[in-house]
């Protein structure tokens, strides 16, 4: 394995910076916004109206600042009519 000298910064410590620690899961939304079911958030995204998510192979995740966001205008939306 090759060493890195001390003032080398690790190419993967500088992508976990960016990254959240746990990407969410359909499910997870489920559970945070008590959806009926999985296949809810499957139509959302269909439709276009849900949170941003991505694939990783056949999984499908969610990063939480993305929902969040989708969130917060969701509830302004709301507020505002």
């Amino acid at each position: 394995m090759r060493s890195l000298s001390p003032d080398t910064e690790d190419p993967r410590a500088t992508c976990r910076a960016g990254l959240p620690d746990r990407y969410l899961t359909p499910e997870d939304l489920v559970t945070m916004f008590s959806l009926p079911s999985v296949e809810t958030v499957y139509q959302w995204r269909r439709k276009g109206i849900g949170p941003a998510g991505f694939r990783v192979g056949r999984y499908l995740r969610f990063n939480p600042a993305a929902v969040q966001a989708w969130e917060a205008e969701r509830t302004a939306l709301d507020d505002a009519t």
